[in-house]
């Protein structure tokens, strides 16, 4: 039984309900420096500062993009960065009703005792980074925590020390009044079956909830990203309606009807796929307490990065494939989208890396 009692209960109760407004999703852009580089190398640009504005600025200003959000994850560098005519972009996204938030981590280190298992750092000094970016505007914040499926992983040595640091991160920004999305990613990597990735899904899910209760956290004023359930990367794929199947069932079984929205990673999947999958999953019958939307990076931003390809020419055709995907991923939201969205250049191509750094 939560015990958490703050200044901030009622905002953040308020906070998660609205970012999990059905039919808006979230915009992951919180790439760190090192991976926005090896975006904009692949489009032969250069990873400097004012290119990684111009990128951020052409994401939050594309006409239209916005009424299909309710937030957008950002970088610490791009919280405090302003648009070429000087307008901070958490001005711009609160005017357009999207809640600015946060990545808070600081990556991933190996986990001593374990077969290359991981361990997420940053909890040292978050107290006072949470308060510095609530001031700044931040509402949410992202932390990600990574397990690998193997022949024997995820240990329960990692389970539990990513369990134990995402409740540690999401109380600490509770207490200063930011909405914790917790983020146990399960890495697709390998020849997994998807039956097997449900098994480890339900085991990481279950933990996770187990010590966000331990440490008290208001479930009401948090946010889950999971994996969706599928077959690892070796492994042939399955019908979206078997994804959803084995996804929603996960959830059914881990996850608490006071959670009041579930925003899922897109995990290297295609646009198109992800798009396909979270509408699968939307049209599943039985129960669902909580509404099941999206938080995608790479998924939101491939055609467009492509489009863009540093140019300022082409910021606009950029920009009406960030529309493209954004409307197509609300309306999966809704269960609703019928997968003819114009595909973009690069909507269908896999985007998976293995062993992917944030």
């Amino acid at each position: 039984m939560s015990n958490f009692k703050s200044k901030y209960h009622d905002e953040l109760i308020a906070n998660a309900a609205y970012i999990g407004t059905p039919g808006k999703g979230i915009l992951a852009a919180d790439e760190s420096t090192g991976t926005i580089g090896k975006r904009l190398s692949s489009i032969n640009v250069e990873n400097v500062e004012s290119n990684r504005r111009a990128l951020r600025e052409l994401l939050f200003t594309a006409p239209g993009v916005l009424q299909y959000l309710s937030g957008v994850i950002l970088f610490e560098e791009t919280l405090y960065q302003s648009t070429a005519a000087g307008k901070p972009f958490v001005d711009v996204l609160n005017e357009a009703g999207v809640l600015p938030g946060i990545k808070v981590d600081k990556g991933t280190v190996e986990l001593a005792g374990t077969d290359g298992e991981t361990t997420t750092q940053g909890l040292d000094g978050l107290g006072a980074r949470c308060a510095k970016y609530y001031e700044a505007g931040a509402r949410f914040a992202k932390w990600r925590a990574v397990l690998k499926i193997g022949p024997n992983e995820p240990s329960e040595h990692s389970i539990h020390e990513n369990a134990y640091g995402l409740a540690r991160y999401a109380v600490i920004c509770q207490e200063n009044g930011l909405v914790p999305i917790v983020e146990p990613e399960i890495l697709v990597d390998g020849p997994h079956d998807i039956q097997k990735c449900a098994a480890v899904t339900e085991r990481v899910l279950a933990a996770c909830y187990k010590a966000l209760s331990d440490h008290h956290v208001l479930l009401e004023g948090t946010l889950l990203k999971p994996n969706m359930v599928t077959p690892g990367s070796d492994s042939p794929k399955v019908a979206p309606e078997v994804v959803a199947e084995h996804t929603v069932r996960a959830l059914q079984r881990t996850v608490p009807a006071a959670v009041p929205a579930v925003v899922f990673l897109s995990g290297g999947q295609s646009e198109e796929e992800a798009s396909v999958n979270l509408n699968a999953i939307n049209q599943v019958k039985g129960k669902k307490p909580w509404t099941l939307s999206f938080s995608f990076g790479r998924a939101l931003q491939q055609s467009t990065l492509k489009a863009w390809s540093g140019k300022e020419e082409n910021v606009k055709a950029a920009q009406d494939a960030l529309l493209t995907r954004a409307k197509a991923n609300s309306e999966a939201t809704l269960g609703t989208y019928k997968g003819t969205s114009k595909l973009g250049d690069g909507a269908s191509e896999s985007l998976h890396v293995k062993d992917y750094k944030y």
